[in-house]
């Protein structure tokens, strides 16, 4: 027991991947504080800037809605240009006193881009149309990797089965899979 240290709060499995043209986001549904599961179907992946962008999240959930608005802010100003959207949220993030200390990684997708955002700085566009982030991340992003190079699956499906085996592998994701694709619901 850690007596004097509140408790972590893990969550979550986000996919995000491109093929033949699709655009799709997954999420699980899993929010975990120390032991215990406390919900089962948490909404973690929402479409913004007139359902162009899709974002998901991993971490503290009130410091993620809180990003969502400011990324969210980012996109109106910038007129949806994504990459221009993450790097000044990244900047604010990183150099806000505030900001500095929220809890939680952004991945976030347009047709042309898929962005992990961190409040590090970091804004990691990756050398494939795959990323993962959360704590079963790297168990879909190796399964998403390997579907989409040697399968015939269209995107949503290969996003559905490879968020099934980070669910069968990582303790604190669950499979109350969602999938979102852009222009249109999966």
């Amino acid at each position: 027991m850690n007596h004097g240290t509140p408790p972590v709060i893990r969550a979550t499995t986000i996919l995000a991947l491109r093929k033949d043209g699709r655009a799709v986001m997954a999420g699980d549904g899993q929010v975990t504080l120390g032991e215990t599961i406390m919900k089962r179907g948490a909404t973690k992946v929402r479409f913004m800037y007139d359902d162009q962008v899709l974002v998901g999240f991993a971490g503290a959930a009130a410091d993620a809605f809180n990003l969502f608005e400011r990324l969210e802010a980012k996109l109106e100003t910038f007129n949806g240009n994504l990459t221009r959207a993450a790097v000044d949220l990244a900047k604010d993030w990183r150099t806000d006193k505030i900001l500095r200390r929220l809890e939680a990684m952004l991945l976030a997708m347009d047709r042309e881009h898929i962005l992990v955002i961190s409040g590090t700085g970091d804004v990691i566009e990756p050398d494939e149309a795959v990323a993962a982030i959360g704590s079963g991340g790297p168990y879909a992003l190796a399964a998403a990797r390997a579907l989409v190079n040697h399968s015939d699956l269209p995107a949503p499906e290969i996003a559905r089965e490879a968020m099934r085996l980070a669910a069968s592998i990582c303790l604190y994701t669950n499979d109350q899979i969602v999938v979102h694709e852009l222009g249109g619901e999966v």
